[in-house]
C-alpha cells in the first residue's frame, strides 16, 4: 500500500471536518494515510510559526512517504525559502517521494527543481479536491482518476480543448510553472531555476485576480525575457475576479491577445489546471514534456524521469 502524508506547509485548516473527509477519501483509493503531527497547528493565518510549518516539511521529507500532499495553499511557504533543507527534500524524492500541490506549493515546487533539479507534481490538494462535502460539490472524477494514476507512476500524458488556430504547434522541453503570482514572486531570486527555464513549456494559473493584474504579471515575465525563451506558454484557469465599470470590455481575451502580440511563444489556452472545483490534472514540474496541437485537441506528453 503506498504511504500518503498530509501536511501544512502554508496556509492555516480553518477546520478539522474537511480534513477528516480528506483521509477517508484518501483511504478508500488505497493509501495508507498519515497526517503530520502539526497539520492542524494555527499561527496568525499560517498553519503553525514558522519554525512549526519549516520543521513539518522536514519531518515528511525524513520519512520519505510515496506521496506528500499539502492540505492546502494560502501563504507561507515564501517565508521558509530560505531556510528548508534542499538536499533532504531531494533525497526523499530520490527514495520515491511525489511532492504535490498547487497555489503556494508553486514556490516549493519551483525552488526544489532551482536548486537539485528533481521534479515534484503541480496537482490536487488535500482540502480542496478531497475534503469538499458532496453538498458542496463533492469530488472531481477525473482529477481524482488523474492524481491516482500520476501517483502510481501510470499517468504520462493528458489531452484538453484548446483554442482554433493552434494547429500544428509541435515543441518540446521541460515542463514548469504553476500559480503565476508564485511563479513572478521567484523571479530575480535564488530560488528561481534560471538555467533550466529556456526552452521550458510554461504552464500558469491564478485565481482572484483581475485581467489587469494577470496582464502585468505576465508582461513581468515578458519583459524579465522569461517568456520569448520558451516553446510554449499554456493557460489554465484565471477565475474568481470581479469586473470593473471602468474596463468597457476589457478581459481575459484581451490580455491573451496582447500576449500574442508582443511575444513570439505560442500562447495556449484551455489547460485544465487552476483554483477551481472540477477538473484539475497533475503536471510534472521539471519533466521534460512534448506539447502537440491537432486542430483544437492539445496533447502534452512526458517521459518518466526523476520524481
Amino acid at each position: 500500500m503506498r504511504t500518503l502524508t498530509l501536511f501544512s506547509p502554508s496556509g492555516a485548516v480553518a477546520r478539522a471536518a474537511p480534513l477528516k473527509l480528506a483521509v477517508k477519501r484518501l483511504t478508500a483509493l488505497g493509501f495508507d494515510v498519515h497526517v503530520d503531527e502539526a497539520a492542524l497547528a494555527r499561527h496568525q493565518r499560517f498553519a503553525g510559526d514558522d519554525d512549526t510549518r519549516l520543521a513539518a516539511v522536514h519531518r515528511v521529507a525524513r520519512a520519505a512517504p510515496h506521496v506528500a500532499l499539502a492540505t492546502r495553499g494560502g501563504y507561507g511557504l515564501s517565508r521558509l525559502l530560505d531556510r528548508l533543507d534542499w538536499a533532504l527534500l531531494a533525497r526523499s524524492v530520490e527514495r520515491g517521494t511525489r511532492w504535490v500541490g498547487y497555489s503556494d506549493l508553486t514556490a516549493l515546487l519551483l525552488a526544489l527543481w532551482a536548486h537539485e533539479g528533481v521534479s515534484g507534481w503541480a496537482g490536487p490538494l488535500a482540502l480542496d479536491d478531497f475534503g469538499r462535502r458532496d453538498a458542496e460539490g463533492g469530488t472531481d472524477e477525473v482529477t481524482v482518476g488523474a492524481f491516482v494514476e500520476a501517483m502510481a507512476g501510470e499517468l504520462e500524458a493528458i489531452g484538453f480543448r484548446t483554442e482554433a488556430g493552434l494547429d500544428g504547434v509541435d515543441v518540446r522541453g521541460p515542463l514548469w510553472g504553476g500559480n503565476l503570482t508564485m511563479v513572478v514572486s521567484l523571479l530575480g531570486t535564488r530560488h528561481w531555476p534560471a538555467r533550466r527555464v529556456r526552452g521550458g513549456l510554461l504552464f500558469l494559473e491564478d485565481v482572484a485576480e483581475h485581467p489587469y493584474r494577470i496582464e502585468r504579471m505576465l508582461l513581468q515575465l515578458h519583459h524579465a525575457g522569461v517568456l520569448d525563451a520558451q516553446r510554449a506558454v499554456l493557460l489554465g484557469d484565471f477565475g474568481g475576479w470581479k469586473p470593473s465599470p471602468l474596463d468597457r470590455g476589457y478581459g481575459l481575451r484581451d490580455v491573451v491577445a496582447h500576449l500574442r502580440r508582443v511575444t513570439r511563444t505560442p500562447i495556449v489556452t484551455g489547460l485544465p489546471i487552476g483554483h477551481v472545483p472540477r477538473t484539475k490534472l497533475p503536471l510534472p514540474v521539471g519533466r521534460r514534456a512534448q506539447l502537440v496541437v491537432d486542430r483544437r485537441t492539445a496533447w502534452l506528453a512526458w517521459g518518466h524521469g526523476r520524481g
